[in-house]
Parts: structure tokens; sequence; C-alpha cells
């Protein structure tokens, strides 16, 4: 299983980015996907989660103004308004409470699967 994330850039304050995440692999279940953040000099911290009956979490500096979504159980979005110098980060997918095929057999997880980061940089 491998999560490759996309649409990180530059933008300015006020403005906006969709990021997107792809699960690859045969996924039957989930438990949830969602997006994580570092910026530099801190911690990672959750932005974002979608379970696979859609219920939602975010974090306190995410609530109204970002939104998270799927398409299926192998694609994540974040859509992310109104952005602000310090969302800049880097923007990690994350994964978890996978049952996914492997070589014919079907596989239940407790691993927590992270792609590779995305970059947002907002400017002021």
């Amino acid at each position: 299983v491998q999560l490759q994330a996309s649409g990180g850039g530059l933008v300015q304050a006020g403005g906006s980015l969709r990021l997107s995440c792809i699960v690859s692999g045969k996924i039957f279940r989930f438990n949830r996907l969602g997006w994580y953040r570092q910026a530099p000099g801190k911690q990672r911290e959750l932005v974002a989660t979608i379970t696979e009956s859609d219920s939602t979490n975010y974090a306190d500096s995410a609530k109204g103004r970002f939104t998270i979504s799927r398409n299926g159980k192998n694609t994540v979005f974040l859509q992310m308004n109104s952005l602000k110098p310090e969302d800049t980060a880097n923007y990690y997918c994350y994964a978890a409470g996978l049952v996914y095929e492997e070589y014919g057999s079907v596989v239940a997880s407790g691993q927590h699967y992270w792609g590779k980061g995305t970059l947002v940089t907002v400017s002021s």
C-alpha cells in the first residue's frame, strides 16, 4: 500500500488549494483516511480525518475553512479555503485500519500508512 499526495503549492493568504491523495491497491475497507501537517520546527498535527461512514473530524484550526472528502476507498481530498500564513506546512496523507488485497489474499492491517508530504506555502 502506498499513498501519493499532490496539490500543494504557493498561494497568497486568503486563497485556496485542494489536496488529493491516492491510496494504491485494492482497498476493501478502511477505518480512517486523512491529513496531518507539520510546520518547520513543530510536531506533526492532525488536520482532518474521514471514516468509511463519512464521519469527519477536524482540528480547531481547520474548522470552517477546510473540508475533507473522499471518492470511494482510494482517494481523499482536502479543500482548503481562506488560507493563512500559519497554514504553511508539509501536508501528509494518512490511512489506517485498511483491509486490502495483496497477492490474492485479503490483508487486515493495523498499520498506519503515510504518504510523502506535499508542501503548502501561504504568503502574507
